[in-house]
């Protein structure tokens, strides 16, 4: 029996250090750019901006036959969809693992900034590095060379969101996305210079959590499927095929301080009178506070994809109702909100806009799947009785999918996903009058206002109906899901399949001019940066007096008094 049992762990021991055929690994890689030669929305628009071809995969099958083992391919295929510089567009590995230095960094003034630190694992006694101190290097290797090489693996819509998300891995890496994660020693050898100046030198454990993913898993064919619960249908059938179109939020989750987050990452004025954000059941911050002689609401919306969107829109409304009555004007902060539901923020634009204004339009990749999907789907409507607009909705998209597809187009023409056209009306109440606010309103952005939190403010801006204040937002401009990217290495890809379209086209210096939000973002009417060392040592004093004064002055422009 003990022969037995060594002979049986040498055998798994063996096993464990298989590693992925070059077959397996050129099949799995040919796999993933079929599912972008297929199914990817902004191919053109991408060769246009960055001279990158999605379809020229022979260098990187090149790169693939030559890689030496399991974790050089996963780098590939992660580079390959970082290629893209697409916040929805991601490869990830079927890992959990994550090895964290237990504290954060972000770049400020254009340093990498220590923000926060776990301090039930770095005692000040032993580790008293404070936040503000300049992160110097890790390993001996500099912090701008970190940068170099996590970039490759941390494409975003927005350059600068692109390096604010490789300075949080320098510190925290999770092998989904920083595949050799695993090979980190027991503890990093780090230096920082301190706020006085001093430049000291610490050895830092890491933290290491989860299973890593060393090798290559059996080679055996696996699907991914979404998973629902049997028997509970939440949704009738025929709906599901618009759901899938329905979400445009980030790939990964945001590392970054106070992404998601209810609160907001800075102090509020003094004299805020806080309303929302204490309850569990709150889907919003938000209150009041005063300003030369101006009652000011705040609203924050930490994202897009509540867990009830029908009861966050309630709330939503009874917020609007109170400050429509109470206020001079209200700040509505989307700062770090990875995006969400689409229909959830047409509905949020609708109670803060008090007329008809046009809703982002989609630019579709046409396949014969989705083409079959709809007209199959709008049959079933059809025969179900479902509402009238449901039925106009999927005629639009059936019939322009298909003369898209027909017409060997790769895209439709811009279409609505939440109703049968392209401008919505303000939000009512059962008497049918107007519900929405209708006093000045402002709106924060930044370079992680992303995908359905990029489309709000663009709304907003093309119906002339808020200040803008803040960063270009991240420039994640499109719907997207996430798919299964090959049977042996078990990865999985974000895919863009829709191009968000403005009201009207957006000419900058940096991109040509353009209706998309992909990559061009959306430009604040106010231009002021957060990402400062004086608002992270002051708790964004300096930002919350610019915003502040900003919506003095708009109040006043509009005919406040």
């Amino acid at each position: 029996m003990k022969v037995a049992r060594i002979a049986l762990l040498a055998a798994a021991a063996a096993a464990a250090q298989a590693q992925l055929t070059t077959e397996q690994k050129l099949a799995d890689f040919r796999h993933l750019a079929g599912l972008y030669a297929k199914q990817y929305a902004p191919y053109s628009w991408k060769r246009e901006l960055f001279g990158f071809d999605a379809l020229d995969v022979r260098p990187w099958l090149d790169r693939a036959a030559r890689s030496k083992d399991d974790l050089e391919f996963y780098e590939l295929c992660i580079e390959y969809a970082a290629s893209l510089r697409d916040t929805h567009t991601v490869y990830t590995l079927p890992s959990n693992f994550v090895a964290t230095l237990n504290f954060t960094a972000d770049i400020y003034d254009g340093k990498v900034l220590i923000d926060s630190i776990n301090r039930t694992r770095l005692r000040p006694a032993d580790y008293p590095f404070e936040a503000g101190d300049e992160l110097l290097t890790v390993d001996g290797k500099p912090v701008e060379q970190w940068l170099t090489e996590l970039s490759r693996f941390a494409g975003q819509g927005n350059p600068r969101s692109t390096r604010r998300r490789a300075a949080s891995r320098i510190v925290t890496r999770a092998q989904s996305r920083v595949p050799r994660a695993p090979e980190l020693g027991d503890s990093a050898t780090v230096s920082i210079r301190r706020a006085a100046g001093a430049i000291e030198t610490y050895s830092i454990p890491w933290t290491k959590t989860g299973v890593p993913l060393r090798v290559g898993p059996v080679p055996a064919p696996k699907a991914l499927e979404r998973s629902r619960a049997a028997g509970i249908e939440e949704t009738p059938e025929y709906l599901r095929a618009l759901e899938e179109l329905q979400y445009s939020g980030s790939a990964e989750p945001f590392a970054e301080l106070g992404s998601g987050s209810r609160a907001p990452v800075y102090a509020l004025p003094a004299g805020f009178v806080q309303r929302l954000g204490r309850l569990s059941s709150d889907f919003f911050y938000s209150g009041t506070f005063g300003a030369e002689g101006f009652r000011i609401g705040y609203l924050r919306i930490p994202s897009y994809n509540p867990s009830n969107a029908a009861t966050a829109l309630q709330q939503f409304e009874s917020e609007m109702a109170y400050f429509e009555s109470e206020t001079d004007g209200l700040i509505v902060d989307q700062m770090r909100n990875p995006g969400g539901q689409v229909c959830y923020g047409e509905n949020i634009a609708a109670r803060l806009t008090p007329y008809d204004f046009r809703v982002v339009g989609y630019e579709l990749r046409a396949t014969w799947s989705r083409v079959s999907s709809f007209y199959s789907n709008l049959t079933q409507a059809r025969n179900q009785n479902a509402d009238p607009w449901v039925i106009a909705l999927y005629e639009a998209l059936y019939k322009d999918l298909y003369t898209a597809y027909r017409e060997n187009r790769g895209l439709t023409g811009p279409l609505p996903l939440c109703g049968p056209d392209m401008v919505h009306s303000p939000a009512t109440g059962r008497n049918g009058n107007v519900i929405a606010y209708s006093k000045p309103l402002m709106m924060i952005v930044d370079e992680f206002s992303a995908s359905t939190a990029d489309a709000v403010p663009a709304m907003l801006q093309d119906a002339r109906r808020a200040l803008l204040f803040g960063m270009r937002t991240n420039g994640a401009g499109g719907a997207n899901a996430t798919l299964a990217a090959g049977a042996y290495s078990e990865g999985t890809t974000g895919m863009t399949l829709g191009l968000m379209t403005r009201a009207a086209p957006l000419a900058t210096a940096d991109y040509p001019t353009t209706y998309y939000i992909e990559n061009a973002g959306v430009r604040p009417d106010v231009e002021e940066d957060y990402m400062t060392r004086e608002n992270l040592m002051q708790r964004g004093r300096p930002f919350v007096e610019s915003f502040t004064r900003a919506m003095v002055e708009h109040i006043r422009r509009s005919g406040g008094r």
